[in-house]
């Protein structure tokens, strides 16, 4: 009886497992069949693009490594995703501490918490033609102004997430601290940044993705520059008169590649962060 019960509990959860599965992997699916098809192999029919390529050829690949100037783009996307993510867990991990220890006693520090979390409500396409206007201007129309952009735009989100999870670490870390002499500074960073742990992966994870993808802060920041990001190459396969989908989604993938690796590395030290910088 009770094993009947289990099994009408868990197959509507297995349904949803397994439509939400479908949606992942048929897109999946088809990106690499296509990336790895000719233009010939193209049809109209489903049948045609769920079938299989004739010949599994790297051609593709290469011509769209050639056309993207893959290795140049790779390194300004690394650099960016980098930068971004090493100044947003140092900078937002530091403001997240300031403002929610502060935020409960002090009506200022309340002000300016709420001021910047707000940041996450301000739509992007109001803020394009002045962000445009204003890096020109400041001669940051390059790779450096994307990055200060990237820091400024994630830090209503991050700081959101780090002064949330000051909540799980006591404030008695902290007045142990002061009683043995240290300041405050010394105290954030030799007890509380190592404790974040956990969240500084989350926030590295979520950052990184957010760059690694992002199209429209370096194609309005760098327009023009020859300073191409990975998703910023892939509107090389678009034209007026179509798109090349074999050679764009090859591209595709190769673009997956870093920063799946990088997804799975930081997979690993959120589980080891919660373990090592839980509260015991």
């Amino acid at each position: 009886m009770k094993n009947m019960m289990n099994k009408k509990v868990n197959t509507p959860a297995m349904i949803l497992l397994i439509l939400g599965l479908s949606t992942i992997i048929f897109p999946l699916y088809l990106t690499i069949v296509i990336a790895f098809k000719q233009p010939s192999e193209m049809t109209n029919s489903i049948s045609g693009i769920l079938s299989l390529p004739k010949v599994w050829s790297l051609n593709n690949f290469r011509e769209a490594m050639e056309i993207t100037n893959f290795w140049n783009s790779l390194r300004n996307s690394l650099l960016i995703t980098l930068l971004t993510v090493a100044l947003s867990i140092a900078v937002h991990s530091l403001m997240g501490y300031a403002l929610g220890r502060n935020k409960a006693h002090s009506k200022f520090y309340s002000f300016v918490y709420l001021f910047i979390v707000s940041g996450m409500f301000v739509p992007f396409a109001i803020l394009m033609m002045p962000i445009a206007k204003q890096t020109a201007e400041m001669g940051l129309a390059n790779w450096l102004g994307v990055v200060l952009l990237y820091v400024v735009f994630y830090m209503p989100m991050n700081v959101l997430l780090y002064s949330g999870y000051l909540v799980n670490i006591p404030m008695a870390l902290e007045e142990a601290a002061k009683v043995d002499g240290a300041s405050t500074w010394r105290t954030y960073w030799k007890i509380i940044f190592p404790i974040m742990r956990p969240m500084h992966a989350t926030v590295a994870v979520l950052t990184a993705l957010a760059v690694w993808n992002d199209v429209m802060t370096p194609l309005i920041v760098m327009a023009g520059s020859e300073q191409n990001t990975l998703p910023l190459a892939q509107l090389n396969f678009q034209s007026q008169f179509g798109t090349n989908y074999n050679l764009a989604f090859a591209s595709y993938l190769l673009s997956l590649i870093p920063i799946l690796i990088f997804y799975i590395i930081c997979q690993k030290q959120i589980l080891n962060g919660v373990v090592n910088g839980a509260v015991k």
